[in-house]
């Protein structure tokens, strides 16, 4: 199996585990294109495969792990519990629906993808991810669209912080405080939609900056979040864009260009607000 030589950095996670800083992301690829631009990554050198109960494509991840010839533990695996299956039995049903689908006996990350404040269950389901990890079950538990009143809430219910909170993040949603209370708290920020669902590639201030380095607006973009330290999934199909995407530790950013790309900030929101979201 051919592969890139660029090593990408494993991030330190509160609960002893490490997975790769930069991951490849498969939200809404059908199933049916999942497998090839899967085995794309891996073969460009990604190690870190982001999928959902929610995307119906976790078996096309289990088919390009199963054939790319990896042994299971190189490739850190993160998927997330449906929105409708919060409550203990529900979702102990579900995380075993998405182990069979993702095929081994565990799982590296298990999310709760969105907290749904409104069905009031994100306590005890994040009771039962603490459990599927006490039993073995999944190496890290963490959650996804959580906002600082949903965090402290859980963790004050069960004494356990989040590995991982995966947010809406990119150039003009940049999400400060909550980034803040991540790092007082031990918990790594991973970025979805980290290019802004490719509405940033135009921004002149990217373009100059991509100029100046002789790289595309989307390696900018993503070199931002790898400096500021976020976990980051960049999605494509596209071989070349898979490839491209995966070249952002060849190069740099200076003081002055990460300077302005934090004015970009407009906390503009492209996906649903956490507080009242309940489909997935």
């Amino acid at each position: 199996m051919t592969t890139q030589t660029t090593s990408v950095p494993y991030m330190d996670l509160n609960d002893g585990n490490h997975m790769p800083q930069l991951g490849f992301g498969v939200f809404q690829v059908p199933l049916e294109e999942t497998t090839e631009a899967v085995a794309h990554a891996l073969r460009a050198g990604y190690r870190s495969i982001d999928t959902a109960a929610a995307y119906g494509n976790e078996e096309g991840v289990r088919d390009a792990l199963q054939a790319s010839g990896l042994d299971r533990g190189e490739v850190f695996i993160t998927t997330k519990l449906f929105n409708t299956e919060h409550g203990r039995d529900r979702a102990r049903r579900a995380f075993e629906a998405s182990l069979s689908k993702l095929g081994g006996d565990y799982i590296d990350l298990y999310l709760i993808h969105w907290p749904v404040p409104s069905r009031g269950l994100y306590e005890e389901t994040w009771e039962t991810l603490c459990a599927l990890r006490d039993e073995g079950r999944v190496r890290s538990i963490g959650v996804s669209n959580f906002q600082i009143d949903h965090l402290e809430r859980i963790i004050d219910a069960t004494g356990v912080v989040p590995s991982v909170n995966q947010i809406e993040l990119h150039p003009r949603l940049q999400q400060p405080e909550l980034r803040r209370f991540h790092a007082d708290r031990g918990i790594a920020t991973e970025a979805w939609s980290p290019l802004g669902q490719g509405e940033l590639i135009d921004d002149p201030v990217i373009e100059e900056i991509a100029a100046e380095h002789d790289r595309t607006p989307a390696q900018v973009i993503l070199r931002w979040h790898i400096q500021l330290g976020n976990v980051v999934i960049p999605k494509s199909v596209t071989p070349s864009r898979i490839r491209e995407n995966f070249r952002v530790f060849e190069f740099e950013l200076g003081d002055e260009e990460m300077r302005r790309l934090s004015e970009l900030d407009r906390g503009e929101r492209m996906g649903p607000d956490p507080d009242t979201f309940v489909k997935p």
